[in-house]
């Protein structure tokens, strides 16, 4: 079972489905993408599930049907045990980005963290997990898979948002201010925690 968000609309990819979920279930081989993404936005259909009976398949298959783009990010702790948040579109956030050519998925996360934050001296911990949404870019849906991993750093400078990719706020937050943060975040980055 895979879980795809599209902002706060939950897609499940699984070949297993319950009687009590029959109406929210459709083929993943058959299902027209758009429309069903329509239906959720617009808020007619609470989540859906895609349903194919190989467990194995059901990545290949969404990945026919949407283009996908490759990320990865970090949640990153200091030395006070603080998580790194960045503030973008009205939303708390990790700091992630697309990979670029030749850079492999880990490269990526310290990268886009630095470019994000300002902060350096990144040191990779553990791989968490991967997260899946569907954003639309220039007229088209696509599906974002984000690599995420922990990291630790003894930085202790200036945070600098990236303006440029419309970051507002850098800051490090305490536990009792991340969860006050991920009130106001994405369904991803509240599995992440």
């Amino acid at each position: 079972m895979y879980k795809v968000f599209i902002n706060e609309k939950l897609i499940i990819l699984s070949n297993q489905v319950q009687k009590n979920e029959i109406s929210d279930t459709y083929l993943l081989k058959d299902v027209d993408l758009e429309w069903l993404i329509g239906k959720l936005s617009a808020g007619k259909i609470g989540k859906a599930i895609l349903y194919h009976d190989k467990s194995e398949e059901l990545l290949s298959l969404l990945y026919t049907k949407l283009p996908l783009v490759e990320a990865a990010g970090g949640l990153v702790k200091n030395d006070k045990q603080e998580t790194l948040f960045i503030f973008r579109n009205g939303k708390w956030d990790l700091p992630k980005g697309k990979t670029e050519k030749g850079e492999n998925i880990e490269e990526t996360a310290v990268r886009e963290v630095e470019e994000e934050t300002g902060v350096t001296g990144l040191a990779i911990t553990e791989f968490l997990m991967k997260t899946y949404h569907i954003f639309k870019r220039n007229g088209e849906y696509r599906l974002k898979l984000t690599h995420w991993y922990k990291m630790e750093t003894k930085y202790d400078g200036e945070l600098l948002p990236q303006i440029e990719e419309d970051i507002m706020k850098v800051e490090w937050k305490n536990d009792a201010d991340a969860v006050i943060a991920l009130q106001n975040s994405y369904e991803n980055i509240k599995l992440l925690f």
